[in-house]
């Protein structure tokens, strides 16, 4: 288990979004072995989070075979209710790191970009942005990057070039010089590249924050949003910082996603197995952002459920299809 998690991200400090984490290090450090690899997990999530983690680590004695490190974000207070902001500086800790804990960042909102940039690796970033909650909240985006376009094989081999290293080299952007003396660029050989795909998970909340955050959305290919209650308590929703599927699918439709999972569901709707008379049916929150997206398919998530993004095809690949 610990192999398969190397990052952690907490989008507010509510309970329902944070107790699991202590005991979740404790289950991961259990099924380690003391000689595994010893690659601290990172975890991501607003200011606050390192004090509640090193506290609780602290008081239950709880002891991990690997390190951990926190990185914390630094909120602005127009994602909350007034009466709700806690000054920054209140929520830091001491340097007293715990036994397993590596010191981490402090994370700054980029005015550029409207957001936090969390992590940059070769194959995919993450970033962060505002939400409006109760309390700071925040999305996350996972982008993958371009994948280099397919080989043009004919055109290679009228070139003389044959399958092997060299086209290895060509796919990884190297520019080759063949043994007549001719010069060979990527860009000669290769399609257009491959648009990586997206995911957009949102924490609990009634609305984004800043004007360039929704354009972290656009051409999701999965948008995962709270939808708390339905249509008829959005009064109620929006007081307690939450959407409803309306919301939640406008939103989708703004960003033009591929696909909506809609979460977060208030205990008072019950799978359609498990309703009795008088009980709200989870599947009305699915009929009514359908309603909004036209017909476009809405998922309702449930827990362990698994969703397979296929890769992102060119234009000419998906006309060949057809």
């Amino acid at each position: 288990l610990k192999g398969k998690i190397s990052k952690i991200f907490i989008t507010h400090l509510h309970g329902d979004h944070l107790f699991g984490l202590p005991g979740l290090l404790c289950t991961v450090s259990l099924q380690s072995s003391s000689l595994s690899n010893k690659q601290p997990i990172e975890i991501y999530g607003p200011i606050g989070l390192r004090k509640f983690l090193r506290t609780s680590m602290e008081l239950s004695h709880s002891q991990l075979v690997f390190p951990y490190v926190v990185h914390e974000l630094l909120p602005t207070e127009d994602q909350c209710f007034p009466e709700e902001w806690r000054e920054p500086c209140a929520l830091k800790t001491d340097d007293q790191l715990h036994p397993q804990e590596l010191q981490g960042k402090t994370i700054y909102l980029n005015p550029q970009e409207d957001c936090y940039n969390l992590v940059t690796h070769e194959q995919f970033i993450v970033k962060a942005f505002r939400l409006f909650h109760r309390i700071p909240s925040f999305g996350f985006v996972i982008e993958e990057r371009k994948r280099p376009g397919r080989l043009q094989t004919q055109k290679l081999k009228e070139m003389g070039v044959h399958p092997g290293p060299l086209y290895g080299k060509l796919k990884n952007g190297q520019t080759i010089t063949l043994d007549n003396g001719v010069t060979v660029f990527p860009m000669d050989v290769l399609e257009a590249p491959l648009p990586g795909r997206k995911i957009c998970i949102l924490g609990d909340c009634s609305r984004v924050v800043g004007d360039m955050s929704k354009n972290l959305c656009i051409d999701a290919d999965v948008l995962v949003h709270e939808a708390t209650l339905d249509d008829s308590q959005s009064d109620k929703a929006e007081e307690h910082g939450h959407c409803t599927p309306k919301t939640a699918a406008e939103f989708a439709k703004s960003c033009k996603v591929k696909r909506l999972v809609l979460t977060h569901f208030s205990q008072r709707y019950k799978p359609t197995a498990l309703t009795n008379a008088g009980d709200d049916d989870v599947m009305e929150l699915k009929t009514q952002a359908k309603l909004v997206l036209e017909g476009q398919e809405v998922t309702l998530a449930e827990d362990f459920m698994v969703i397979e993004i296929p890769l992102n095809k060119t234009k000419q690949e998906i006309s060949s299809a057809h």
